[in-house]
């Protein structure tokens, strides 16, 4: 197992070398820092107990899956940075809900939900925003599930569903 954890220290390493725009690794913290969002999530080698080298399917370059015993995986991705599963336990199925995310999907989400709700204050908000809330929640309870400190992003997403819950209610 020492040895495994080995090889995927060093693919991690190498991955990171070639891809320092999308994601970072601090070795004294075991922590991989995701470059889009700012934010780091450490890593339990110990819990480390398989990791893949796959092709992404359209950029065609190679990414990294780490396994974890308790089910959950870490993806070093580029487009991407760190990516890993949503969790709709709070949500319930979502139907537009991707298998992988990564913290950038939920900056390009709320995003198009804050465009929706201050460029355009006047308007309704459209049933979208309240499917691009669910899908945001999702996102962070998987970024929270593998470590992510999410909570200043959920603040966020906090506020932008309480402006569509009193934009609807006029109606």
């Amino acid at each position: 197992m020492l040895e495994a954890i080995g090889q995927a220290k060093a693919k991690v390493r190498q991955w990171i070398e070639r891809h320092r725009h999308a994601a970072l690794y601090d070795e004294e913290n075991s922590a991989f820092l995701d470059v889009a969002s700012g934010k780091s999530v450490r890593l339990a080698w110990g819990a480390v107990t398989a990791f893949e080298e796959k092709v992404h399917p359209e950029t065609k370059d190679a990414y990294l899956v780490l396994l974890f015993e308790d089910g959950k995986q870490i993806a070093l991705v580029d487009p991407g940075g760190v990516a890993f599963q949503p969790s709709t336990v709070n949500t319930g199925p979502l139907s537009d809900l991707p298998p992988v995310a990564c913290l950038q999907d939920f900056q390009t989400l709320e995003g198009r939900i804050e465009h929706a709700l201050y460029v355009h204050p006047d308007e309704p908000p459209p049933k979208e925003c309240l499917d691009l809330v669910m899908i945001c929640l999702a996102i962070l309870d998987g970024a929270r599930a593998i470590g992510f400190d999410v909570g200043d992003l959920e603040e966020k997403l906090e506020k932008s569903l309480r402006e569509i819950e009193r934009r609807t209610s006029k109606e």
